[in-house]
């Protein structure tokens, strides 16, 4: 069943994309199948309307009735993160008034973007949110989308002075600011990779867990690499995390979430469109995808 309230960020979470028909509205039906696929491949918990789930290209009614359907298809059997994050402070919190968070464990809020903000605009940024967020909140640091870092010792500023600001999901690559994190942080609050391919080695230094795109192709072999380093087991995990290497490269070769929409579509269980301005990945790629998966 969902823990909800107690919800703590670790294990395998999957940021899951927005399936679309091919006119570009929302594909329910391969949503449902979605939903039950990682369900059954033993995932911790679901991340909704992140950068995979191209929320950017979603309205807010899109958004709205995308997560009550994710809410129905999971039948509460697994946890559900919202991703509530932008880069006009006012808007974010405006918009927590637009969602159901019944069914909702946890908010995935990224650092904001374009505006690149100071170091202490980052932290009031995420002050203010943190002072009205009905749910408690992960941070998410993603430098190469965002077009600037968030340093350790502002997410470690965050994690000390507010108990509802839980974890980082760290996507900067950067592993020696992800140890500094992990050396310092406070008790209840964690770090989890943002980068599939750094998982193992980041919860060697003492991560929680991932939130993955690659999960989603291999949702079973993933979670199972995640559960076997954090049951300290890396010698046996180390054999997933090198099967799943080929194709996180390829996943992520011509853009994501192009990539993991490629390999659903192989494995018909969704739709490969996307929405403008992203585009479908290039042919080589799509067949290096089946050539691997096959």
């Amino acid at each position: 069943m969902t823990k909800n309230k107690n919800f703590t960020a670790s294990g395998t979470g999957v940021a899951i994309v927005t399936p679309f028909t091919k006119s570009g509205s929302i594909d329910y039906s391969s949503l449902e199948k979605l939903v039950k696929y990682l369900i059954d491949g033993g995932v911790d918990y679901l991340v909704v309307h992140g950068t995979t789930g191209e929320s950017a290209t979603l309205s807010t009614l899109e958004k709205v009735d995308v997560l009550e359907a994710v809410k129905k298809y999971a039948h509460k059997k697994i946890d559900i993160v919202l991703g509530c994050g932008g880069n006009n402070t006012a808007e974010v919190i405006e918009s927590f008034k637009k969602y159901d968070f019944n069914g909702v464990s946890a908010i995935l809020s990224v650092s904001p973007f374009y505006n690149k903000p100071t170091q202490e605009g980052i932290y009031l940024h995420f002050e203010a949110i943190a002072k009205h967020a009905p749910r408690p909140i992960i941070l998410y640091n993603v430098p190469g989308r965002t077009g600037s870092n968030m340093t350790s010792e502002v997410t470690l500023k965050l994690a000390n002075n507010f108990k509802n600001i839980i974890a980082i999901k760290e996507a900067s690559g950067n592993m020696e600011q992800c140890m500094r994190i992990i050396a310092s942080k406070p008790k209840g609050f964690e770090l989890l990779s943002g980068d599939d391919n750094i998982t193992l080695p980041l919860i060697a230094c003492g991560a929680k867990g991932v939130i993955s795109v690659v999960a989603m192709a291999y949702p079973k072999e993933f979670s199972q690499m995640v559960n076997l380093c954090l049951e300290g087991k890396f010698e046996k995990a180390l054999k997933h995390h090198f099967d799943i290497m080929p194709m996180t490269d390829l996943i992520f070769a011509d853009g994501n979430p192009g990539g993991i929409k490629a390999v659903l579509k192989i494995k018909g269980i969704i739709n490969d469109k996307l929405r403008l301005p992203l585009a479908n990945v290039n042919s080589k790629v799509f067949k290096a995808i089946e050539k691997l998966l096959k």
